[in-house]
């Protein structure tokens, strides 16, 4: 009997292929032809699939390579896995208890390991000599699918006990359960067929754990140079401390606490401790009298207006006054706005704002001159300016917002002494296991569907579209000036994605399937069917989470 087959479009040109084949044998045939390692496809524009999956009709297909989002993600992913499997080989299952992925830092993940073993250099160089092992054998990474009580008997007997949490709450009755060799694990989202894919990285220990380097998107073949980022990771490792002492550091434990505790108390607890830590930067910036302007920067979504004004009351308790600033006005005129490559406007670089004016403006209130400050209009694409001068006096501060705020060629013309840098972002702390991670991007976005669709009209496509654009435009003019802020401010909650999951999963379900951005929407609409929602009402007026959701007392 003649074998059947199936008529496969790829770009521009059309081939024939045996129903059965796998998607990484007819990727094998076009790879040359791609900078970058193929690790994925799309099947028919819009099914996402694993390499190892079979061809069983005619389609067109789409590769994904590890420069693509979703392929680089893969990559990641696929090699947490290896690493961890890496790890329990060398140490032993029986002395191995947890292998936790916390954070991301510099090019990579911070990790540790709990349990009978000594993390040092040299067991370090042997779980990296077991990783190139599982490469050069090219050991597959196999799927299987189980029923959900079978996938928590599992987790309870492997000791995966965050898991076995995790799938206690879960409403799928299927769970996929990735294996290499005898190890099983699993993970939120896809992988590459074997261990060979996953040659580029780099493992250095550090602060009683160790860092996994990895390549970058924009360079997926090309491993960095570990580089510590000490502000950043102290301000990580005491997110995470707080999430243990109040044991919730999974989303199944938070879970449980939704379930089984008091909510509106652990939202509470939440929020003073944040206000605490408010309070403490006010307390700092009062220390220093010679501080006459706060400079407030972090990317989209983090919270930095509701953050401003929370900051500015602290102030205020401290016997200062405080007077709020936003960079944007000092926009140049749209006709002057630098262009991108793409011949749109970019608003997001340092040139897009008029510098030597800022600078002279700031002096000039330093000096104690009256100043006339401007003021962005944003429909006509000019700068306006009243007729009430602004002079600073005694107990007089600035509170300047924006995202150049950091960087130091912004307020070059200033003396240190008289600058307080704040770097905020919502650096998630919480993750779905010990293995699979949530992104602080993933927050940041989730927090921009929500607002932009509340306060801007904005269809969750549209937010998700753009949203490539803006972390290019964060990559370029925030991350890189994290270090120079004198202290950071994680404006995440701990409980918050419990909340935005009754605002975001209408208006992410609301999207048609025929879009590019259907996928990324579908990814997110899963990651939402791991948490038990609660209500916005325990959630304060003042809540940075307010910004977001609305219902706030600063009305943004």
């Amino acid at each position: 009997m003649a074998a059947r087959m199936c008529t496969v479009r790829i770009e521009n040109e059309t081939k024939e292929y045996e129903a059965g084949v796998t998607y990484q044998r007819i990727a094998q045939d076009f790879q040359e032809k791609y900078e970058h390692q193929i690790v994925l496809v799309f099947v028919n524009q819009f099914r996402l699939q694993e390499l190892d999956k079979t061809l069983e009709e005619d389609c067109e297909i789409q590769f994904l390579t590890t420069a693509d989002s979703i392929g680089y993600e893969t990559y990641k992913r696929s090699l947490c896995f290896m690493m961890v499997k890496a790890v329990h080989d060398v140490g032993g299952h029986d002395k191995v208890e947890r292998v936790r992925i916390h954070f991301s830092l510099s090019k990579g993940y911070f990790c540790t390991i709990e349990g009978n073993v000594e993390l040092n250099q040299s067991f370090l160089d042997k779980v990296d000599m077991r990783m190139q092992d599982l490469i050069r054998e090219r050991i597959p990474i196999e799927k299987r699918s189980i029923h959900t009580t079978e996938a928590v008997d599992l987790f309870r007997k492997h000791g995966m006990y965050d898991k076995e949490r995790l799938f206690e709450y879960r409403r799928v009755s299927k769970v996929n359960i990735y294996s290499m060799n005898e190890f099983e694990d699993y993970y939120y989202g896809y992988m590459v067929p074997d261990a060979g894919y996953l040659k580029y990285y780099a493992l250095y220990l550090y602060d009683g754990g160790f860092i996994i380097q990895m390549p970058t998107k924009e360079e997926p073949e090309k491993v960095e140079p570990f580089v510590p980022m000490p502000k950043l990771f102290e301000v990580l490792k005491q997110s995470i401390a707080w999430g243990d002492l109040q044991g919730i550091d999974t989303v199944g434990a938070l879970n449980d606490m939704v379930t089984q505790h008091d909510m509106s108390e652990v939202v509470l607890v939440q929020e003073a401790y944040q206000e605490r830590q408010i309070a403490e930067i006010a307390k700092q910036i009062a220390d220093r009298p010679n501080v006459k302007f706060v400079l407030i920067a972090g990317p989209s979504s983090s919270g930095k207006t509701t953050f401003s004004h929370r900051l500015s009351i602290e102030l205020r308790v401290n016997g200062m006054r405080p007077h709020p600033i936003a960079v944007d006005n000092y926009f140049v005129d749209r006709e002057q706005t630098p262009k991108d490559e793409n011949g749109n406007y970019n608003f997001e670089c340092l040139e897009a704002i008029d510098v030597k004016q800022f600078n002279e403006d700031m002096q000039g209130l330093l000096a104690g001159e009256e100043v006339i400050l401007p003021i962005f209009d944003f429909k006509a694409g000019k700068r306006t300016y009243g007729n009430k001068p602004k002079k600073l006096e005694k107990n007089d501060i600035l509170v300047i917002e924006g995202i150049h705020c950091l960087n130091p060629k912004l307020t070059e013309s200033l003396n240190n002494d008289n600058k307080f840098k704040i770097y905020i972002s919502a650096l998630t702390q919480l993750n779905i296991d010990e293995h699979n991670r949530i992104p602080s991007t993933d927050g940041r976005l989730i927090r921009r569907i929500v607002r932009d669709a509340r306060t801007r009209g904005t269809s969750a496509r549209n937010t998700i579209a753009m949203w490539p654009s803006v972390r290019r435009g964060e990559e370029e003019n925030i991350f890189p000036y994290q270090e120079e802020a004198d202290v950071m401010f994680n404006s995440s909650l701990v409980y918050e994605l419990a909340v935005l999951k009754q605002y975001v999963e209408p208006l992410l379900f609301g999207m048609g399937k025929d879009c590019p951005e259907y996928v990324e929407a579908k990814r997110l609409l899963k990651f939402f069917d791991y948490f038990v929602g609660i209500g916005s009402e325990p959630v304060p007026t003042n809540s940075l989470l307010r910004e977001f959701i609305g219902g706030g007392c600063f009305n943004v």
